[in-house]
């Protein structure tokens, strides 16, 4: 685990890195909470490389059973390693504010993959997988022609905040193999 830097560059250091090679994927969630002012929770926040923006469930009491899901282009790098920013990271006192993930269920196109305890720590969790993705990767127009691969974190417990019900995750990112 490291601690939360102001600047994602901080934390992911110079020059190229796994995201270089791996192109985009779509984050779509179960719901989310509606923006207040001109502060959104959309789900893009949790892939803008920004601790200041998180994205927050929108459902009444804890959010437990609410999801974010992942989706992959078949020809995307393979993930080994997933890094989690739990809560509302912007200050320490949004993140003791508002409730943070506990127990997340992963799953892996839609099948079980594993339940992942979070620490309620300021800072990022690393988890590593065996490889998730399409393997066979010698022929890029067949690998273009397989389905795209899914990941989905679904809430299962939280830490209670100490003002809002609302759960908050800051970011979600990956990184891999397959690429340089």
């Amino acid at each position: 685990m490291g601690e939360v830097y102001d600047s994602m560059w901080d934390v992911i250091g110079g020059g190229c890195s796994w995201y270089c090679g791996a192109g985009g994927y779509q984050v779509t969630t179960s719901s989310r909470l509606s923006s207040q002012g001109n502060i959104s929770y959309e789900p893009k926040n949790l892939k803008d490389f920004s601790f200041k923006t998180a994205w927050v469930e929108g459902v009444s009491g804890y959010g437990i059973g609410e999801y974010i899901k992942f989706t992959f282009n078949p020809e995307h790098p393979r993930l080994t390693k997933i890094i989690l920013v739990n809560g509302y990271v912007k200050s320490k006192k949004a993140w003791e504010d508002n409730s943070r993930a506990k127990k997340i269920k992963m799953y892996v196109n839609h099948i079980p993959y594993a339940i992942v305890n979070l620490k309620d720590v300021y800072a990022e969790q690393y988890f590593e997988v065996d490889p998730i993705g399409h393997s066979d990767r010698k022929n890029s127009e067949e690998l273009k022609q397989k389905d795209k691969f899914t990941i989905k974190f679904e809430i299962l417990d939280v830490y209670k905040g100490n003002k809002y019900d609302d759960t908050a995750i800051t970011e979600i990112y990956f990184d891999g193999i397959d690429v340089h």
